[in-house]
């Protein structure tokens, strides 16, 4: 499957001032809601107010790993730092994983004891709260497209805003039917989607950290291109990985004819064309073997031997 490898990419500059501004804005926001939560005796907005504190970490951490990613390969980091958004993305998930499973107990232990709750300083404090959701989320919105660090923090954002929703119905409903019960119950609700957004997102990170193959690549499909090359009689030892988000890499050893050794560059170019035209692949590394020379049993991915006990 082709590979598409365009993106529409922000300035830094501009993308660092609005990530700045949203960390300044559910900083505040935090402190608004922890202090309304507990004057209201409203754990609702209280399990918002930790989901926006672990917003604004989720903030300072893609901050500085926007900073640090930028900095150009050295002798410690010879492919360069840009994986540091792939690390940010994957300490934000776990983050988020590990705020649901404490609101879930937390809702679980006030459903037994529901307490009294002030409903209309819930609801407007969960208003304003929906006011600052949305505005990072339209702040990170175009960032998030091209850059899982970024989509990371929309996903904050965006559970965030519908967790404000949720805690406005339920401060309506304890105004107008006295349903202590409900508060827990929301909160519990709002646990629940956090995880369920958090375990379906972070795999990605974690395949890219565990060097996995580009999900959006046919790996089959690009053995077949090399072998396809004239003079070219079996590639083995195949490896795709991603170098960073959006930078494929593969190497691979290459079987020649005897016909096709006498011409190495020329295949060699027309390998990397493919890889580059057909599948966006632009860092490959080729090892060329002579077919009669060839490794004997060589299995088509990683390095070992398909005879091996």
């Amino acid at each position: 499957m082709p590979h598409e490898h365009g993106h529409a990419h922000l300035d830094p500059a501009s993308g660092d001032r609005r990530v700045a501004i949203a960390i300044w804005a559910n900083g505040l926001l935090t402190l608004a809601q922890i202090a309304g939560g507990v004057f209201a005796g409203s754990l609702a907005l209280i399990a918002d107010a930790l989901h926006n504190l672990s917003d604004m970490a989720s903030l300072v951490i893609a901050f500085g790993a926007r900073k640090i990613a930028r900095r150009p390969a050295d002798a410690q980091m010879t492919f360069g730092y840009g994986r540091i958004e792939i690390v940010a993305a994957l300490i934000n998930y776990t983050t988020l994983i590990l705020v649901g499973l404490y609101l879930i107990y937390e809702g679980g232990m006030r459903l037994f004891d529901p307490p009294e709750v002030q409903g209309w300083m819930v609801v407007i404090i969960a208003g304003v709260a929906l006011g600052v959701d949305a505005l990072t989320a339209a702040l990170t919105w175009s960032m998030q497209k091209d850059s899982v660090n970024i989509r990371a923090l929309f996903l904050h954002n965006l559970s965030d805003a519908l967790a404000s929703v949720a805690v406005i119905v339920g401060g309506m409903l304890i105004i107008l039917f006295d349903a202590a019960w409900v508060d827990p119950a929301i909160t519990i609700g709002i646990a629940l989607y956090i995880l369920y957004l958090s375990f379906k997102e972070i795999g990605g990170p974690i395949r890219t950290l565990m060097l996995g193959s580009p999900p959006d690549i046919d790996n089959a499909a690009v053995v077949e291109a090399m072998r396809g090359v004239d003079g070219v009689h079996d590639v083995h030892h195949v490896h795709l990985w991603q170098m960073q988000e959006h930078e494929s890499a593969l190497d691979c050893h290459v079987v020649l004819t005897g016909e096709g050794w006498t011409r190495i560059e020329s295949i060699k170019a027309e390998i990397k064309t493919r890889l580059l035209e057909g599948f966006g692949i632009a860092h490959s590394s080729l090892e060329f073997e002579h077919a009669e020379h060839a490794h004997r049993h060589a299995d088509l991915y990683g390095c070992g031997d398909t005879d091996r006990g």
